[in-house]
């Protein structure tokens, strides 16, 4: 059986695929780091869209924070970029923010990792 898939999740996936193509090759910013943008969430009325990112080999906030910074200050570019890109009527604004899921999940797994080593150490006891 087909997924169903509404017309934002659609034009959500399709953004994620040329910002992931657009964003190293047009963003000359020295400040940017390696960025993945690992999901889009646009809104009902096409107007906004949501792009979270993650920065490759950073755990530094200063520096999250600076990559965010540099791709919202970029968002029009990149907006306009789309525009010839995409075939939509509107193309929404974008508006980027840091993805946590990823930290977060490594965070848990050594938490798991750790309770794990202490239960078995406490069974060899």
């Amino acid at each position: 059986m087909a997924k169903i898939y509404s017309r934002t999740q659609r034009i959500g996936d399709q953004i994620q695929r040329e910002l992931a193509q657009m964003i190293p090759r047009e963003v000359k910013d020295p400040r940017l780091g390696f960025v993945t943008v690992t999901a889009v969430d646009v809104s009902r009325d096409v107007g906004h869209a949501k792009i979270f990112i993650t920065v490759m080999g950073e755990n530094d906030a200063d520096k999250i924070k600076q990559n965010v910074r540099v791709l919202n200050d970029a968002a029009g570019y990149l907006r306009m970029l789309l525009g010839k890109a995409m075939k939509l009527r509107s193309v929404p604004q974008l508006h980027f923010h840091y993805d946590e899921s990823i930290s977060r999940g490594v965070h848990l797994s050594t938490l798991i990792e750790r309770a794990v080593a202490e239960d078995s150490k406490h069974q060899d006891d």
